[in-house]
């Protein structure tokens, strides 16, 4: 009979990764990216301070940097077995697909989960 593996420490930690980077992504563009007002206001002379964080993150969208973290830290996290490895794998997975670098971001988010569910399953040859 298996024995149930209780949540801990760093799964709370690993949930409030996933919905800070995930849900943080998802906030930002939809304040900052989405509204057609905000073209205008960053092609300004005098652009106020949060088009220059607006500009990287559509730099990132254009070069799938966000696919590529997502994809690098679900390897990361699938092969090492750990839980703050794979929350953050399942949070930048989110930010991929919300920045449309959903290719690797999905399969990134994919491999966190699993090395996730696998720890908190007491998978045999997973660390606890």
């Amino acid at each position: 009979m298996r024995k149930i593996v209780q949540w801990g420490v760093s799964d709370v930690a690993g949930v409030a990764l996933t919905i800070l980077v995930g849900g943080g992504t998802f906030a930002f563009r939809v304040l900052a990216i989405v509204p057609r007002a905000t073209v205008g206001i960053c092609a300004a002379g005098n652009a106020p301070g949060w088009c220059v964080p607006r500009g990287w993150v559509l730099s990132g969208q254009y070069y799938g940097a966000f696919g590529w973290a997502a994809l690098l830290v679900g390897l990361a996290a699938f092969f090492a077995g750990k839980r703050l490895l794979a929350g953050l794998a399942i949070g930048l997975g989110i930010a991929a697909v919300v920045n449309y670098n959903g290719t690797q971001g999905i399969i990134g988010a994919a491999l966190g989960l699993a090395a996730w569910l696998s720890l908190l399953s007491g998978r045999p040859g997973w660390a606890r």
